[in-house]
């Protein structure tokens, strides 16, 4: 059975050393009374809750699975989920960053995003359930109505119920505008909605007592396309007045998918047979109440695979330590062993520094996006707000999809450092390698997160974010630019902030000829921006072990390392993705559809 460390050294290191998240929390009104001791208590309990409750019941849950009853429509969850899911409420770990107006702690987003990789790590099939609920408490938050708020928002926020987002349909997926499903007013004021949902993660289950259903849907009026999708909340369980439950709202499962991994999460088709329920924001502004839930999970699957990363990391490491096969080209290194442990071989070490770059990488990164999403959130300054969440909306996709790309790598290198044993269920690792390749396409695919980035939030304004981002990159590599020992970070580090301003550029002007070629570069372009961002983020680690690595902390020995190797081995990558998007459009759309 595979292990799990929550790793709390990095995670303090990150927040306290490299962020100094206290001192910019400190800042914002809702937070002012923040300390440091306050986190590392919550990071150390959280820590325990993942490693001691839900890590033991990933293996057996992903064999177990789950399992429908047709003639009633019920979910059961493998063994143990109900029971952790009951812990984990006991322990008020649904309200850590909710609003204590409805119940919550009002602790910081990246307090949680925190203790969510380390769920993650733990179990990502059991994670998702109370994961989907937090996007269904956000997209309330923000757009709900005082009754929907007050019915709804207590009982999210404790987790007493659980909440989902019910967009795609059998016909379309990321293209929403094509969905089909109807709502039609009723007298009082409610909606009777009729269609099918597909994919529906945790769509059904017996965790909690009723399951909040965010479901898009059209009324009789609406326009052609994604301008007339409106947005409905629609309970399990209809709610009475006084807040307890009434009868079963006609919304059930109809069958439950079949898949490659996260088998112990209810992945739902979820048939609305007349189900009530009520309008969230505007007729026919539902998506825009929706991206707030989409944004939040689009964040919340990057750092599933971050997770994923980091526990793959873990027990590729402990294996190759104790696995002796063959003898090191330059002679034994254990030679009081028949052989030597695998960890001696150069590629085994260069799969594992892979993934332990990779996780320690979006760590960082994935860190300074939930801090800066706290300011986006609390800061009392309209300015700062604005530039906190335009920030966020431009890393959003690379959390997405370039973290969740390099879980596919790092994943699949340390199932390879287990040679066959990799392959069998046992060992664990194999799960890993399943679970993460689900990260790279759902909440849109990677490619709709590249075109994303690249269309949306850089070509759409010019550049403008990226050039304020930008901005701060080429300010640290100022300040150190005097400082030799840190010649080898900035200078790739400059280097590769220097092409990617040129290649935006030549991409837009090629977009303003033909649209496409947006399209043939996009993938390859944020994995290329995904990498600058990295290595911002590497360079300032590696001031930071440069600074400490005489303390007798083996800890900034290893940084130090880690952060050579980043630069040496992964950020080259950057140079046949630029030739890569130089290529154009051409070379995809030359040959004929029929000769394919």
């Amino acid at each position: 059975m595979p292990q799990y460390n929550p790793p709390l050294r990095d995670m303090k290191f990150v927040m306290h050393e490299l962020l100094n998240v206290v001192d910019e929390l400190k800042l914002l009104p809702a937070h002012a009374d923040i300390d440091a001791d306050t986190i590392n208590a919550v990071l150390e309990e959280g820590g325990k809750f993942a490693s001691e409750v839900i890590a033991p019941l990933n293996l057996s849950g992903d064999a177990e699975g789950c399992k429908l009853d047709k003639s009633t429509h019920e979910v059961t969850t493998p063994k143990g989920f109900k029971e952790a899911y009951k812990q984990y409420v006991e322990g008020g770990w649904p309200a850590l960053s909710c609003d204590p107006a409805h119940g919550g702690q009002g602790l910081p987003v990246m307090l949680n995003q925190c203790l969510y990789e380390m769920m993650n790590s733990a179990n990502q099939a059991w994670t998702m359930y109370p994961g989907l609920s937090h996007g269904a408490y956000e997209a309330l938050h923000a757009h709900g109505t005082p009754e929907q708020k007050a019915t709804y928002l207590p009982r999210l926020t404790s987790g007493e119920w659980t909440g989902t987002m019910c967009l795609t349909e059998p016909h379309c997926g990321t293209d929403l505008g094509l969905l089909r499903s109807k709502a039609e007013p009723l007298p009082d004021g409610s909606y009777k909605i009729t269609g099918q949902k597909i994919f529906i993660s945790a769509g059904e289950h017996d965790m909690a007592d009723n399951i909040i259903h965010l479901v898009l849907a059209r009324l009789p009026d609406a326009p052609e396309g994604s301008k007339g999708i409106s947005l409905f909340v629609v309970p399990k369980f209809k709610v009475n007045a006084d807040g307890s439950l009434g009868e079963r709202n006609p919304i059930y499962c109809g069958g439950l998918e079949h898949k490659m991994g996260i088998h112990g999460n209810a992945t739902a088709q979820m048939i609305l047979d007349g189900a009530v329920g009520t309008l969230v924001g505007q007729p026919n502004k539902g998506l825009a109440a929706m991206f707030v839930m989409m944004n939040a999970a689009r964040l919340g699957v990057g750092n599933q695979s971050l997770g994923l990363t980091e526990v793959a990391y873990q027990n590729a490491v402990i294996y190759a330590k104790d696995r002796i096969q063959m003898r090191a080209l330059s002679g034994p290194k254990a030679p009081d062993k028949p052989a030597d442990p695998i960890i001696v071989h150069p590629d085994v070490r260069k799969m594992l520094l892979t993934a332990r770059a990779y996780a320690e990488g979006g760590r960082a990164l994935a860190t300074y996006v939930a801090l800066t999403l706290d300011k986006a959130l609390a800061s009392d300054d309209e300015d700062e707000r604005k530039e906190a969440d335009a920030e966020v909306a431009l890393l959003t996709p690379i959390i997405k999809a370039f973290i969740t790309d390099n879980g596919w790598i790092a994943t699949s290198h340390c199932m390879q450092v287990y040679g066959g044993h990799g392959f069998i269920h046992e060992w664990g690792m194999e799960q890993f390698v399943r679970d993460a390749r689900i990260n790279m396409i759902y909440e849109g695919t990677n490619t709709i997160q590249s075109l994303d980035l690249l269309g949306r939030k850089i070509l759409a304004n010019n550049g403008a974010t990226l050039k304020k981002f930008g901005k701060k990159i080429a300010e640290f590599v100022e300040e150190e630019g005097v400082n030799e020992a840190m010649q080898e970070f900035v200078n790739p580090l400059a280097d590769i902030g220097d092409k990617v301003t040129k290649l935006t550029t030549e991409i837009g002007m090629k977009a303003f000829q033909n649209p496409d070629e947006v399209g043939a570069a996009a993938v390859d372009y944020l994995r290329v921006v995904g990498h600058l961002t990295f290595a911002y983020f590497w360079a300032r680690m590696a001031k930071i072990a440069l600074e400490k690595k005489d303390s007798g902390d083996p800890f900034y020995t290893a940084k130090l390392s880690t952060a050579r190797f980043y630069f040496a081995k992964l950020l080259p990558e950057t140079a046949g993705l630029i030739r890569s998007c130089r290529a154009g459009l051409a070379p995809l759309m030359e040959m004929d559809e029929a000769l394919f």
